[in-house]
């Protein structure tokens, strides 16, 4: 067992946060093939052995940042939406607010697991499970949440594929104004335009 994680699966040894800090920075600004493991050690300011006893390859610290990465994205959205809207109808648009602000900050380049797919998804199978249980979850999130709208089923696909052409497009175009227009695009599918 890895004795850097509790029980609830939260990081306990402060090295381990500090490795994974960097290599989210590194590898979402520069893509992982590009950024090494000295240049993690160095940015966490670690000594070589101590990243290695905690991962011992790279392949394993991609994967503990794609974890990371999915547990903190989820948990972010469903703190904003928990707290932005009250009714179902409300949570589900409150989604692409969310997608918006996400959009807006500096540096943001789209989703950290397509582009780690794109990266490397053929040739790492650990970062393709990671990428497809990151759109699983987001889907079975979606889809509690259209359960609970009464929206029909399917619903939450096509929501899903809403959100996931804004994410792609958000980082292609350099805006953020794909969200609003999936927004619309949403609330014409729940039957929400006056």
């Amino acid at each position: 067992m890895d004795t850097s994680r509790g029980a609830d699966g939260a990081d306990t040894d402060p090295a381990y946060d500090r490795i994974l800090d960097a290599a989210e920075e590194l590898f979402y600004t520069q893509g992982i093939r590009a950024v090494g493991m000295d240049a993690v050690r160095t940015t966490a300011g670690v000594t070589l052995r101590r990243l290695y006893q905690l991962f011992p390859a790279k392949d394993d610290l991609v994967a503990g940042y794609l974890e990371r990465r999915d547990r903190h994205w989820r948990a972010a959205l469903a703190d904003h939406v928990a707290d932005a809207a009250t009714t179902p109808d409300e949570q589900l648009l409150a989604v692409f607010d969310w997608l918006a602000r996400w959009f807006a900050e500096p540096g943001f380049r789209g989703c950290a697991f397509v582009n780690s797919y794109g990266e490397l998804g053929a040739t790492a199978p650990r970062v393709a499970e990671a990428a497809r249980r990151h759109k699983e979850a987001f889907h079975a999130y979606l889809a509690d949440l259209a359960r609970a709208a009464g929206a029909p089923a399917g619903t939450a696909t096509h929501l899903a594929l809403l959100a996931e052409g804004a994410i792609t497009t958000a980082a292609l175009c350099d805006t953020p104004a794909p969200a609003a227009q999936a927004r619309e695009a949403a609330r014409v599918l729940l039957g929400l335009v006056d």
